[in-house]
């Protein structure tokens, strides 16, 4: 999964990455509101934390011409303002959730977790596909109840496609949502890890959609 962060604050903006970096996500960082708004309308992010009080471009002016795009990311404003009419504010321009400053690292993460399974079409943290069951809350999964280890990569790979279960995933989709901007994409990575996967699921519930990508399936 990939994240955004837009935090003027380099403190702040290092902490909250680190923490999404730790818990498994993919981070991309802004500083100002013209550069967030740019990476928001050219980049895929499966969620973005956006601050209200942002040089350049305001957060809620961000997400506006976001949303007027057509962008429909969950967002999460994040702010020191605790105005009830600024948090009307954040919401009318589209926003999905909202965290005041000063704020529990845990709370955070736990947020951002359940926007992304939201925006997913998910309501738990436990998301089942046949025998496999994705621990959000954890980051583990299981293979008929019993715990399977992955790397990082695979981890995010086999989270993605889970999260988009029954729908026709591309090698492309999967490579611009598991790499930051900076990372040298290759979609032929994605094969290998794909292959790993399989390998240490032992069950079949990857399928090869030929010329497509791939898909995870319920009946498989």
């Amino acid at each position: 999964m990939r994240v955004l962060v837009v935090e003027d604050d380099a403190s702040l903006n290092r902490q909250i990455v680190t923490a999404l970096t730790d818990a498994g996500y993919v981070v991309d960082k802004a500083f100002d509101g013209e550069e967030g708004q740019f990476l928001g309308e050219t980049e895929p992010y499966d969620c973005v934390i956006l601050d209200l009080g942002l040089p350049k471009t305001d957060g809620v002016s961000v997400l506006s011409a976001w949303r007027r795009e057509g962008r429909v990311m969950p967002v999460l404003i994040l702010t020191a303002r605790d105005r009830w009419s600024e948090k009307v504010q954040a919401f009318d321009a589209g926003a999905d959730d909202y965290v005041t400053k000063p704020f529990h690292v845990e709370e955070l993460l736990a947020r951002v977790r359940a926007l992304v399974r939201r925006a997913a079409g998910h309501a738990t943290s436990e998301i089942v596909c046949g025998p496999v069951t994705l621990d959000t809350r954890a980051g583990r999964v299981l293979v008929n109840d019993l715990p399977v280890k992955l790397t990082s990569h695979e981890y995010r790979l086999l989270a993605y496609m889970i999260h988009h279960k029954g729908r026709i995933v591309s090698r492309a989709e999967l490579t611009e949502h598991l790499y930051d901007q900076d990372f040298d994409r290759d979609s032929n990575t994605i094969e290998v890890f794909v292959g790993r996967l399989r390998k240490k699921l032992g069950v079949d519930v990857i399928k090869t959609m030929r010329g497509l990508g791939y898909v995870v399936e319920e009946s498989a």
